[in-house]
């Protein structure tokens, strides 16, 4: 199935960009009254008819809304710090999105070693993840944050996460596993920390605003790794459940 994102939609027409647009008329040679198959970046994916080949501003018309489509039974924020290459990052991040991801926020931690992130490159991956894997959302990508200021603003309703690689005393990490296992309908928030992992001062400040400490078992995993896991772990507890 091939699908196109469209981000103007108005009265039934959707109107595609320059770059969609040259795509479906010059390469795939749509003509008018050819049906074709969009996406918001929001969860709705459209059924619809190709009303004006233009090759820089395409139409199409509304046959079907379909909502929800390609959506996972839950809500995930996963605050990673950005790695420093960051073609790492970008890896996480478009394999999340293959399995479902919500939002991506990267963190600054005492220990990052990249503190500067561009954002507009990573877009752009997600976007076309989003398309390869059919998904109807594109996540959410946040400007650049510091920890401590995304745990005091994190969400207290969600289930937050936090893995670390060293031991605080009267905090005893469980497995991811055994950890998520959300109420229907709750986000999931994940904190995973630079190569040179959270300062002991950031994990306190986040066990002291709820979050539950997790490991990923006993393998040390680079910052990219940890984040997919963590991906992983929640995207097969949910289809194991569910089937």
């Amino acid at each position: 199935m091939e699908i196109f994102f469209c981000h103007s939609i108005n009265g039934g027409i959707c109107t595609l960009d320059k770059e969609e647009s040259g795509h479906i008329v010059k390469v795939l040679r749509y003509r008018v009254g050819d049906e074709l198959s969009l996406f918001d970046g929001k969860g709705n994916l459209y059924r619809c008819r190709l009303s004006d080949a233009s090759p820089t501003a395409a139409q199409a018309q509304v046959l079907e809304q379909v909502p929800d489509w390609g959506a996972v039974p839950y809500r995930l924020t996963m605050a990673v710090c950005p790695t420093k290459r960051s073609e790492r990052y970008e890896w996480f991040a478009e394999k999340a999105t293959e399995m479902g991801v919500d939002a991506i926020v990267p963190v600054i931690g005492d220990h990052s070693e990249r503190r500067v992130f561009k954002t507009d490159r990573l877009k752009k991956i997600l976007l076309s993840a989003s398309k390869q894997s059919l998904k109807g959302c594109i996540p959410e990508v946040s400007e650049p944050i510091g920890v401590r200021d995304f745990i005091r603003g994190c969400d207290p309703s969600a289930l937050k996460l936090i893995a670390y690689c060293f031991d605080i005393p009267g905090a005893g990490r469980r497995a991811i596993c055994d950890v998520l296992d959300p109420a229907p309908g709750r986000p999931v928030c994940v904190l995973i920390g630079p190569e040179g992992d959270f300062s002991r001062e950031e994990a306190q400040l986040a066990l002291d605003a709820g979050f539950i400490p997790v490991h990923l078992g006993t393998s040390r995993l680079r910052t990219e790794t940890a984040a997919l896991a963590a991906v992983s772990a929640l995207y097969i507890k949910y289809l194991c459940t569910s089937a």
